[in-house]
């Protein structure tokens, strides 16, 4: 490009990635070795987007992944799943009042609001910066999970809807780079006139999306016996001391001597006891 006159630097490109090999029965595919999947017949059973969708999620691009059939139901499914959501909940989505503007909100749709922030600022930094869209569309999954369970029990506060709303929206446009064709349909679905392909990219609230409080793992000998939540900025020595006033703790060790209390920051608690 530049012996051509296009370009006056000598690399165009200011980052190389180069994308690993799909492996099927052991080898690369290829022609030659007749072990090609035809695509049209995977779209034909499955649709476009599940194909898209499990290989982007299989692994990091720069990974080569082994081509199975059996795992295309997952994608199916998690797509089926957000379908699903939208289809049977759509008039309540539709109703529920933007999340701007609200104010009394209680501890699960804190909760809620949270994941939601913290997905978009995930899922943002992993395809800009890490391209790692394996994770980014795990991160996707993870708050479909979310909002399935604020469905159970079905929610009587306009403020939780409110939530759902916020996060459902959240969740089509992050996965609209990744399955096109059924997010816009959702979107449609939803109300919105204007296409995903026009609609910005969310921002996330670095205030919203700061996590107050961690989910510790307690183990005794490395058995796990409880979790609790616990601020996230608790000194470790506070945070030994609630562990061993916990009852599931004490019961557990009952009749044997604390050894030693290993705190792994914001993931488990581990009493040696002996």
């Amino acid at each position: 490009m530049r012996d051509l006159g296009l370009v006056e630097v000598d690399e165009p490109a200011v980052r190389l990635l180069s994308q690993g090999m799909v492996l099927k029965d052991g080898s690369a595919m290829s022609k030659s070795r007749g072990n090609v999947v035809e695509p049209d017949e995977v779209v034909g059973r499955h649709g476009a987007d599940t194909l898209r969708l499990y290989v982007l999620f299989e692994a990091p691009p720069e990974k080569e992944i082994t081509w199975t059939d059996q795992r295309l139901e997952g994608p199916s499914r998690f797509l089926q799943r957000i379908w699903r959501l939208v289809d049977q909940e759509r008039e309540s989505i539709q109703e529920a009042a933007p999340a701007e503007g609200a104010e009394h909100w209680n501890a699960a749709e804190n909760a809620l609001r949270r994941k939601t922030h913290q997905t978009i600022m995930r899922v943002t930094r992993d395809v800009e910066e890490r391209l790692h869209l394996n994770t980014a569309i795990a991160a996707i999954m993870e708050l479909t999970n979310e909002v399935y369970r604020n469905l159970e029990p079905r929610p009587e506060r306009d403020e939780t809807w409110t939530a759902i709303r916020e996060a459902t929206e959240a969740i089509i446009v992050l996965l609209n780079p990744f399955a096109p064709h059924i997010t816009e349909e959702l979107w449609e679905m939803l109300g919105h006139k204007k296409r995903l392909t026009v609609t910005p990219w969310p921002a996330y609230d670095p205030s919203i999306a700061t996590q107050e409080e961690v989910t510790l793992v307690l183990q005794v000998n490395g058995k796990i016996r409880n979790r609790i939540s616990v601020p996230v900025d608790m000194d470790e020595e506070k945070v030994r001391q609630m562990v061993l006033e916990d009852d599931t703790i004490k019961s557990a060790a009952e009749g044997k001597t604390v050894q030693r209390v290993i705190v792994v920051p914001r993931r488990l608690v581990n009493v040696v006891v002996g």
